[in-house]
């Protein structure tokens, strides 16, 4: 097995780490959480003080940091991963950012002869510990097939959307997008249930053995509707993610009105302070709003 590194132990790197040492994985980590790092080491993982120190220490790196500029740094930046990872080394992009990004960091690791796997993931923290999120995959065949173990151990989900860097991205954003829309009209019809005098949850249940169910929309309504809105998926990600897939969609020439009302719908919710809490947040700003 190859030593994996993970920069960015957050829910999601948090979980991939546990994951991969319960299976006797060799894990190096980096995160400037000193508890995070702090949980890894009583995991067993090897803790560095740079992205530059997990690079040298790994065969392969998962950046699962949170957007473009976080990536940027951690394999570009002073101290940055790309500068100590070996040639023949692997660097596997899981967060959510354009596909141009992707193909620019792709390209720029290719001039230092480094692979890269396109692989953003989508799930939560609960199914990335047990397996079950869903990895989007783009790469060069031969490079799947080197690390297809390490892929498979992560993922019994797995979608090889193609071979163009850049595709894993795309299917990301398109995904999201839908998240979003069906997220904000989860809590839409629950505040609107509430407001015509209806118990949130009897209505939930409804709608989860009907037309209107959505796997995002009865999760999240069922942890809204209990008062819990500890992060698991922060609302300032699905505002990130809503709009990137808006900005890939007009350089495409498409314009998609529900997922521009959506996306708005989370800005709302950040400007209005709901960003560090979880995404299910949306339906108290409905609410509130009325």
């Amino acid at each position: 097995m190859l030593t994996v590194g993970i920069v960015g132990i957050g829910n999601m790197g948090s979980a991939i780490t546990a994951r991969l040492l319960e299976r006797a994985w060799p894990v190096a980590v980096h995160d400037v959480d000193a508890r995070r790092e702090s949980d890894a080491r009583a995991l067993g993982a090897k803790v560095c003080g740079t992205p530059g120190e997990c690079g040298a220490a790994a065969q392969v790196l998962l950046v699962c940091v949170v957007d473009a500029a976080q990536t940027e740094a951690v394999l570009f930046g002073p101290n940055g991963a790309a500068g100590t990872l070996r040639q023949g080394a692997c660097v596997m992009l899981c967060p959510t950012i354009a596909p141009a990004d992707t193909e620019r960091f792709a390209a720029e690791l290719a001039e230092r002869g480094i692979d890269c796997i396109d692989a953003p993931m989508s799930g939560g923290p609960a199914r990335a510990r047990d397996g079950g999120m869903s990895l989007m995959v783009a790469c060069a065949d031969a490079v799947y097939e080197r690390h297809r173990l390490l892929i498979e151990t992560m993922s019994s989900k797995v979608f090889r959307v193609g071979q163009r860097l850049g595709d894993g991205a795309r299917t990301k954003l398109v995904n999201n997008l839908l998240a979003g829309i069906n997220l904000a009209g989860a809590a839409e019809a629950i505040a609107l249930a509430e407001r015509i005098g209806l118990d949130g949850g009897h209505t939930l249940d409804v709608i989860e053995q009907s037309s209107g169910q959505s796997w995002i929309g009865s999760d999240r309504m069922r942890r809204a509707l209990a008062g819990d809105l500890a992060p698991r998926a922060h609302t300032s990600l699905l505002n990130k993610d809503t709009h990137l897939a808006l900005e890939m969609a007009r350089d495409a020439g498409f314009s998609p009105p529900l997922g521009a009302a959506a996306a708005a719908s989370f800005a709302r919710a950040c400007a209005a302070g709901f960003d560090a809490l979880d995404d299910a947040s949306l339906v108290e700003l409905l609410r509130r709003l009325g």
